[in-house]
């Protein structure tokens, strides 16, 4: 199709129109054909994925880089986790349906898991949203499906069971899709996965095929465990208040209190009072004019290295008192650098990074932390940092890919591709995304057929950047 002839075709319509919607999503199949997903060819004048890493390590405390990359260096998986920006470099040269959702932007399977929500429900849903700006619908599906073929190459699956299993996540988000776009519009947007609705639909799938049964109990486990990780765990690990002051746990380079950051000039003898600055005007972003935030005062902070893509950027964990010593709670102030999409889909209409980030989450998410804010803060040589702020831990939980069987992966996929969906269909035109999907399986295995071929790609990069530290060009710390 000619450029005129896209553009013409390509102004998306009213909300109100949905057999023009639907129109829409079905003419996007002619400038992006579903077959035209499948595979993936590095182009000739590939950027080098070292050179990106690098890039991506100027802002980032020198410190810490070598413990991402030690992170990174695990396994292809991890290495995968914290290469987003190359993904983002190579999906910006694969053909564009232009159907826009707002993007996790690094829907790996790890960022999925459950949280309690302000009900007090245990829900499952994305929870990672860093990278998370407007773009093309189909990255995140590629960055998801992919994660389960490189997990699974890592597990040892066999190739019968890994295909079923990217077809698992690529289906369960085309049809979860469908039914968005058939459902009321009111039942589109409060559609939302719990732990309750999740162990029946495992049970469900128990009666079904016996091996879920297995899959059953441990997401039993994990429901159970989640619901330990709360601001108390947290405060019991993480916090000293032996000599009659309340005071974070040095472990360091992984956990270091503020006055070892500030001795160590890794922070201005001013950090503390900015931090109250920002906790005093990130009040002004929370979603409620009443906040319980008011009767919490500041005690500690501490700064501590989280995750494998993140290690690097700017985050404190923050103590805070609320009534007596027994009633704690811990923010993480987390720093909100340009998303890694950015170069490829346009800047931010936000100005702020945090805001990026939050306005991106409550979009995206069925429920969001009360907590969950942002504000700028600017420090030594007037350089201007933006971050988010949320609660450290709220009945966190996980899959642990390590332990899990073919079955188990199988069901998981399906659930984190319907999950992706929900946040899909709620941000973006969830009709014409339906449209151009299809009742047939043409995506589904378009996108596994991709998922194969990037995990090659991926294993390549994992290579050069195993050479890159072999050879000293990269610096890893491992065992952090």
């Amino acid at each position: 199709m000619s450029a005129d002839t896209r553009s013409s075709t390509s102004i998306p319509p009213a909300p109100s129109d949905f057999a023009a919607r639907r129109a829409y999503g079905r003419a996007a199949r002619v400038w992006a054909p579903r077959s035209s997903h499948a595979g993936w060819t590095p182009p000739a004048d590939r950027v080098d994925p070292i050179a990106l890493l690098e890039e991506q390590a100027e802002s980032r405390v020198p410190a810490l880089v070598p413990v991402r990359y030690g992170r990174m260096k695990t396994s292809p998986f991890t290495f995968y986790r914290g290469a987003a920006l190359l993904m983002a470099a190579d999906l910006a040269r694969t053909p564009r349906t232009d159907l826009t959702v707002q993007l996790c932007g690094d829907a790996h399977l790890l960022n999925f898991g459950l949280f309690g929500s302000p009900e007090r429900r245990l829900v499952f849903d994305i929870n990672d949203f860093d990278e998370t700006l407007p773009g093309p619908f189909e990255w995140d599906v590629k960055r998801l499906v992919a994660s389960f073929e490189v997990a699974t190459r890592h597990r040892g699956f066999d190739q019968v069971d890994r295909r079923a299993i990217v077809l698992s996540a690529a289906r369960g988000y085309r049809e979860r899709m469908l039914a968005a776009a058939d459902a009321t519009v009111l039942d589109a947007w409060y559609d939302h996965l719990d732990a309750e609705q999740a162990r029946q639909w495992l049970r469900g799938e128990r009666d079904a095929h016996r091996a879920a049964k297995e899959q059953e109990r441990a997401f039993s486990t994990v429901v159970a465990k989640a619901r330990t990780k709360d601001r108390l765990r947290a405060f019991a690990k993480l916090v000293d208040s032996s000599d009659d002051r309340m005071r974070i746990i040095a472990d360091p380079p992984l956990v270091v209190p503020v006055e070892d950051v500030v001795a160590a000039g890794g922070a201005s003898r001013d950090v503390e009072r900015e931090m109250r600055d920002i906790l005093a005007g990130y009040q002004r972003t929370l979603p409620t004019e009443r906040h319980p935030l008011e009767e919490y005062t500041y005690v500690h902070m501490a700064r501590k290295v989280v995750g494998v893509g993140s290690v690097g950027t700017r985050a404190w964990i923050v103590l805070l008192r609320g009534r007596d010593d027994a009633d704690p709670l811990f923010l993480q102030a987390k720093e909100a650098q340009p998303s890694v999409l950015e170069r490829f889909v346009g800047k931010s209409i936000y100005a702020s990074h945090g805001e990026r980030v939050v306005r991106g989450q409550r979009i995206m998410q069925a429920s969001s932390d009360i907590f969950l804010g942002w504000q700028r803060v600017t420090g030594d040589g007037g350089i201007a940092r933006d971050f988010y702020i949320r609660q450290l831990h709220d009945w966190k939980g996980s899959l642990d890919p390590e332990q899990s069987t073919p079955r188990g992966m199988l069901l998981y996929a399906r659930i984190c591709g319907e999950t992706l969906a929900r946040a899909h269909a709620r941000s973006g035109d969830r009709v014409t995304v339906a449209a151009y999907l299809g009742v047939s399986e043409s995506f589904d295995h378009a996108i596994a057929d991709f998922a194969a071929a990037y995990a090659d790609q991926n294993e390549a990069d994992y290579r050069a950047f195993m050479d890159a530290i072999a050879s000293g060009r990269l610096t890893a710390t491992e065992g952090l």
